[in-house]
């Protein structure tokens, strides 16, 4: 019996979905969901796309104890995963031309905070819990995440969330407008699939334009790809603090981190 996927792509009347079985990233989720990604924006049948995770968790992130492997084994690599991984998959994301619609039916945090945040309607279960997270470990935000924050919530709120990393439920992020809609937590799934077939049964061309209209508004004067490439200089120079390394053994060990700026 072959193992399931990480994350696979299917496509189905019009509606092409993308899910993530496991909600860590590893290098093999990070590698698989960007094939799916990429099969969805290369798909020319597709009218809408849906993002979804599992009922436990929408995605929370790096996969701690692999990179704190290769803190240990391979420093030098540890943060080559930003551009090698993350980045594309952000721009993945930006290159699907039609509607992506998030379902969110669990944890919502770090990168994961970021992917959500790069599809343009999100459906959470009222048990999802939102959070930068990227300051708790010793690091910068990656996958676009303080730019999508910043144009969504404007610059005060947006230093909030990331300088505080305080994690928050779905009523909250409902009501800052990080997500679409709240439902019943037996109910996310269902929904998110109904608003995304809507949409694939939508005037596409139409659609697809009103996104492009958008976009272009909220990046302003700086590419998307430009903000990407500042953030993995930024996990460079972060991943390799003693404060990263310190954060990510008490996270594995469960104990709280003490950070020296160093």
């Amino acid at each position: 019996m072959s193992e399931q996927k990480a994350a696979e792509f299917s496509e189905a009347d019009g509606l092409a979905v993308v899910r993530l079985h496991r909600p860590a990233l590893t290098r093999q989720v990070k590698e698989e969901l960007l094939a799916a990604l990429r099969g969805a924006a290369a798909s020319t049948t597709a009218r809408a796309v849906l993002l979804l995770g599992s009922d436990r968790a929408f995605c929370v992130g790096q996969d701690l104890a692999e990179h704190a492997r290769v803190l240990e084994e391979a420093p030098d690599q540890a943060l080559t995963t930003v551009r090698e991984h993350y980045n594309p998959i952000v721009l993945a994301l930006e290159s699907i031309q039609v509607p992506v619609v998030v379902g969110i039916g669990g944890a919502c945090v770090g990168a994961g905070l970021g992917f959500a945040l790069a599809g343009d309607v999100r459906v959470a279960a009222r048990r999802a819990r939102f959070g930068t997270a990227f300051t708790g470990i010793g690091l910068a935000s990656d996958s676009g995440l303080a730019s999508r924050l910043v144009t969504a919530l404007g610059r005060a709120r947006a230093m909030e969330l990331m300088l505080l990393g305080t994690v928050f439920g779905a009523d909250r992020a409902l009501e800052l407008g990080l997500v679409t809609e709240v439902v019943d937590d037996d109910a996310w799934e269902e929904r998110a699939r109904e608003v995304a077939a809507g949409l694939a049964a939508g005037p596409t061309a139409a659609l697809v334009a009103a996104k492009r209209e958008v976009a272009a508004a909220a990046e302003g004067v700086r590419p998307l790809a430009e903000l990407l490439e500042e953030e993995a200089d930024l996990q460079n120079q972060l991943g390799v603090t003693a404060d990263h390394a310190g954060a990510v053994r008490a996270f594995l060990d469960k104990r709280k981190p003490t950070f020296t700026g160093g």
